[in-house]
């Protein structure tokens, strides 16, 4: 996304992100029925459901590419609802997408790169190929720590063509980083890893959080994930919230198994996780 964060409300409310009320329609199809939730700084927040169930359509509501039929969208208190994406991004939103979108003939550090000189543009795209005096530095200086935060500073030199799916995806989210964005929002950012690389990047979410105070809404299908990071968790099916609360909340609910996951997959993610601590806030 576009737009400069350094012009965010200078309040640091751990509300972040709220979502009141919220409804969708296209025509006489109700695609989001009134959703209500908040994404606060400190915690990693889930959005689940199955495929059509309106994950999307929040997403594309909540970043400003669609007007909402009724309702509101806050970020640090202030209502955004009728403001253009670029300015929701100038206000500290961020946001990945299913399918990547990274310059395959950049290296890494220059993708990067991208998310804060995009960020510094604002709404004058021509100082990407002009830049201010002195926002040299601070563009490398915000590359630098995102590549570290991800854990791909090795990676720097590499062309992004020549990266694994799993690679490519911590690209993404240091570039989303580097833009200095307080709230993110992430669409399937585990498509494609295998296990290994899904719990490095559930750990890297962790250390974000921990790291950066931002707020997280994350959009996932892999459950495994989910439950482990994921410190509160509302889940959506036919555009309609069914259900929120605890990833174990959630998990022993009859309601989201009737509705989504399914008795086995519920009770395979909790063995699988039994011992493992969980996010908190």
């Amino acid at each position: 996304m576009t737009g400069s964060p350094s012009s965010a409300p200078s309040k640091t409310s751990a509300t972040g992100l709220e979502v009141e009320g919220v409804s969708v329609r296209y025509g006489g199809h109700l695609a989001l029925d009134t959703l209500s939730l908040a994404a606060p700084l400190g915690r990693i927040t889930g959005l689940i459901g199955p495929n059509g169930a309106g994950k999307t359509t929040t997403f594309n509501a909540v970043t400003g590419l669609l007007r909402p039929t009724t309702g509101t969208v806050k970020l640090f208190g202030d209502d955004v609802t009728h403001t253009s994406p670029q300015a929701r991004a100038q206000r500290g939103l961020g946001r990945t997408f299913q399918r990547m979108e990274l310059f395959d003939s950049l290296t890494v550090r220059a993708n990067v790169a991208l998310g804060r000189e995009a960020a510094m543009a604002g709404s004058k795209p021509w100082r990407h190929l002009v830049p201010a005096r002195g926002n040299r530095a601070r563009v490398s200086e915000d590359t630098e720590r995102a590549l570290e935060l991800c854990g791909i500073t090795q990676l720097a030199t590499r062309q992004a063509a020549a990266l694994s799916t799993g690679q490519r995806r911590l690209v993404e989210l240091a570039r989303v980083i580097a833009g200095g964005f307080r709230v993110l929002l992430l669409d399937e950012p585990s498509s494609g890893l295998d296990r290994v690389e899904t719990a490095r990047f559930g750990e890297i979410l962790q250390g974000l959080i921990d790291a950066r105070d931002i707020g997280i809404l994350l959009v996932e299908h892999d459950m495994s994930l989910v439950m482990k990071i994921c410190g509160y968790i509302h889940v959506l099916d036919f555009g309609k919230p069914i259900f929120e609360g605890t990833a174990e909340e959630v998990r022993t609910s009859e309601l989201v198994r009737a509705a989504y996951l399914g008795d086995e997959s519920v009770e395979e993610e909790a063995e699988a996780h039994a011992s493992e601590p969980r996010a908190v806030g």
